[in-house]
């Protein structure tokens, strides 16, 4: 029997409801044709994805829990890949096709599989995913909150995200020290903001770094001084909506553009 790796962040679910139930979490996509499995490890998850779903594809970096899938008959139609999820080039491997995706993720890559889902939202409309709780909590949480963040803005402009339940650490061998949260995305309709996409991933993140100030502290030299004077520059960065984002990497476009011009054609 394969044993859980530390290096690979590994805590196998023993609880056979609460795999059934992350599993159910999928059951609002209807149009699922192409099925990734993160980290199957076992496959206690995979096993309630395999009558469900005929193009089911399981990804490891562990080579050892790839060879106990491939020693159980009940994973003889899955695709099973050896390989970092990360590191890999999805469009070419799937061609283009909408694919979803699932898993009881390791803690330790948990965010980076979030945005690697984000670079990928043409072809990944849906995931379902395990994460600990207080990554969970910041991904899903609205503006206000003192967990909404960075990750909550990125995530949130291209997927609507929902909390679905917690899972205690006594359903994990090993268990962890920390609950964990099982979150929903789906796609929003829209796949590109209405601004500069680069520059709102920058500022968002410039915001945060003072995140206990107000926002008009960050963003001092990238729009004029009585813009800043606003009320609206009086709000620190959690109490920001997504298309406040998305008004604000439109001024400092619109006003950096306004001094190019400045430059390249001064007045008289």
């Amino acid at each position: 029997m394969a044993y859980a790796k530390k290096s690979y962040g590994q805590h196998f679910l023993t609880n056979e409801a609460i795999a059934e139930k992350i599993a159910n979490g999928l059951e609002v996509f209807k149009d699922i044709r192409h099925l990734v499995e993160v980290g199957p490890g076992r496959g206690m998850l995979s096993k309630y994805l395999v009558p469900h779903y005929t193009s089911l594809a399981l990804i490891d970096a562990d080579k050892d829990m790839i060879a106990v899938l491939q020693q159980d008959p009940l994973f003889a139609g899955c695709q099973l890949i050896h390989h970092d999820f990360l590191k890999l080039d999805l469009a070419e491997l799937f061609g283009n096709e909408l694919l979803y995706v699932i898993g009881n993720f390791p803690y330790n890559i948990s965010s980076q599989i979030v945005f690697k889902m984000i670079e990928n939202r043409q072809i990944i409309p849906g995931m379902v995913g395990m994460f600990q709780k207080e990554m969970a909590n910041r991904i899903a949480h609205a503006p206000g909150s003192r967990e909404y963040g960075v990750i909550s803005v990125l995530t949130q402009a291209y997927y609507e995200v929902e909390y679905l339940f917690t899972v205690n650490e006594g359903n994990f061998n090993p268990p962890p020290k920390v609950k964990s949260g099982v979150l929903r995305f789906t796609r929003r309709p829209e796949l590109h903001l209405d601004c500069n996409e680069v520059l709102f991933k920058s500022l968002v993140k410039t915001c945060f770094l003072q995140k206990r100030k107000m926002i008009r502290n960050s963003l001092k030299g990238l729009l004029p001084i009585e813009t800043l004077q606003k009320p609206f520059f009086d709000q620190r960065p959690e109490q920001l909506r997504v298309e406040d984002y998305v008004l604000i990497t439109r001024q400092v476009t619109d006003h950096q553009q306004d001094r190019r011009i400045h430059l390249i054609d001064p007045p008289m």
